[in-house]
């Protein structure tokens, strides 16, 4: 891959998980109350109609030649719903996009939504987690997409890269975009527009625009540590997801950053919060919790602060994994440390039984699948076995309330069921990606349940629509690359789809 520093903006924050780095945000500074963000406001609006949009991953496509180059496609929505038609397929060798499809680029690997500068129309970063830069393999890179009344282009794109790469450390792993600081602190109410944080194997970076800028520039400053700080004493950690909500009372983002351990303990998932403050100097610690990497933030009991759910599918885990729930005070103090909720597949009213390798919680998403103004929870298990098909994947829905999830009207979905369209076969990891998205703005979240590992490895994406009662299988339907225009072979499309 070329070398593309030339490219770069320059990079707003890199930020330990741990130590005396972090400090806390002072309560003069937090007094505005804020509500949740985690579901109720989503930020994927890429043309401005009012409806959510979706952006979709494809990392391991082959485009022009090179395998692994990767694309992300573009469905715009409308009263109507969820678009195969209306959709744009954008990559490296798009005109005006930073750099060029190569080879095990991984372009898609990661996405995330959020508008950067303010102007009414969400902007999209995609992370190119295996961009090679100057002789560094897989420093990896970010490209910026800026929303439009006409969506997403090639031409409105801006390249996203550390002032420091580093070969393997796969920046732009992970991507979210959220308002986590002002960019200008002695004046955190003018300019309310979303920064990126990024993810390395090993670091997180902050990115924004700076007052003064044109609106195409963001920034990244020097100060960092890395992510040893916050791994277990004789262990490495390295970083996975991450999670944006309203954990405390206050005007500001908070992100959740998961990770597992590495060296002689490896894969125990651990969960840094930081909380947001008017200063990316001044980010508040906002606890340590075990379990992930899979992570996701809403309102599940109603104060008006955000919730956080953890799906432990690590090392340690219980056997086929689980979720834990913990629930936000409704004040400054953040979330309660201990969990308010538990579930695995063996508790009352959840189908089906816990098992080796199921990966109960490996990916989660929120979203009120019934209309009775309470986030639902569904919970993606790719690894689950189906009768004696292993891999075959599957996901389930829980009900939410005011006490967290409800064991009543629990579902279960896989392809083995009539109204679901193709057939549970081995290494479809149905469910390897979730997402409920609102998509005609009718109050009802449908799902979208995404199988990369469906046609070895093509990937195509489930569409399960919502009632009164929930999400139901009947007038499900699917859609690939292919008909979006995309190339399909080994694309794993869907690998990555924004929340």
């Amino acid at each position: 891959m070329r070398h593309l520093r030339q490219l770069a903006v320059t990079a707003t924050a890199l930020l330990t998980l741990g130590g005396g780095a972090v400090g806390t945000a002072s309560a003069a500074q937090a007094a505005v109350p804020f509500p949740s963000i985690g579901w109720q406001q989503r930020n994927c609006d890429y043309d401005g109609d009012g409806f959510d949009d979706v952006l979709s991953g494809a990392p391991g496509a082959t485009v022009n030649g090179g395998p692994g180059a990767g694309y992300v496609t573009v469905q715009y929505s409308s009263s109507s719903g969820l678009s195969t038609t209306k959709k744009s397929v954008l990559h490296q060798d798009v005109s005006g996009v930073p750099g060029g499809a190569e080879a095990g680029d991984g372009f898609g690997g990661a996405v995330a939504s959020g508008d950067l500068d303010n102007d009414g129309y969400d902007d999209a970063v995609v992370g190119v987690p295996g961009e090679d830069l100057t002789g560094l393999p897989d420093a990896g890179g970010a490209v910026v997409f800026w929303g439009s009344p006409t969506g997403l282009h090639g031409s409105d794109s801006t390249w996203l890269e550390n002032d420091d790469p580093r070969a393997g450390a796969r920046f732009g792993r992970a991507v979210e975009a959220a308002r986590y600081f002002a960019p200008d602190p002695a004046d955190p109410d003018a300019d309310p527009r979303d920064s990126i944080a990024v993810l390395e194997n090993d670091a997180l970076l902050f990115f924004t625009r700076t007052p003064g800028q044109v609106a195409q520039r963001l920034t990244m400053s020097d100060r960092g540590v890395r992510a040893g700080d916050v791994a277990p004493p004789g262990t490495g950690f390295e970083f996975r997801s991450l999670s944006h909500g309203n954990y405390n009372e206050d005007p500001w983002a908070d992100l959740a950053v998961s990770g597992v351990t590495t060296g002689k303990q490896p894969g125990l998932g651990t969960v840094h919060v930081l909380h947001g403050a008017p200063d990316a100097g001044r980010l508040g610690d906002g606890g340590t919790f075990p379990g992930g990497p899979a992570v996701v933030s809403g309102d599940w009991d109603g104060t008006g602060q955000d919730d956080l759910v953890i799906g432990d599918t690590g090392a340690g885990a219980p056997t086929g994994g689980g979720i834990t729930l913990y629930l936000g005070r409704g004040d400054l103090s953040g979330l309660e440390p201990e969990p308010a909720q538990y579930w695995t597949q063996d508790s009352p009213g959840v189908p089906g039984t816990s098992e080796a390798g199921d990966q109960w919680g490996a990916e989660l998403s929120a979203g009120d699948t019934d209309g009775d103004g309470h986030p639902d929870l569904a919970v993606g298990a790719p690894g689950e076995d189906i009768g004696s098909v292993p891999d075959a994947g599957a996901v389930w829905v829980l009900r939410g309330d005011r006490t967290g999830f409800s064991g009543a009207g629990v579902k279960s979905f896989d392809q083995q069921l009539a109204d679901i369209p193709g057939t549970a076969e081995k290494s479809d990891r149905w469910g390897g990606q979730v997402r409920l998205v609102d998509a005609n703005r009718d109050g009802l979240f449908g799902l979208l349940a995404a199988a990369p590992g469906e046609n070895t490895d093509d990937g195509f994406v489930w569409v399960l629509p919502a009632s009164s009662s929930g999400l139901v299988a009947h007038g499900s339907w699917t859609y690939d690359g292919a008909r979006l225009g995309a190339p399909t072979a080994d694309a794993r499309f869907g690998a990555a789809i924004d929340e």
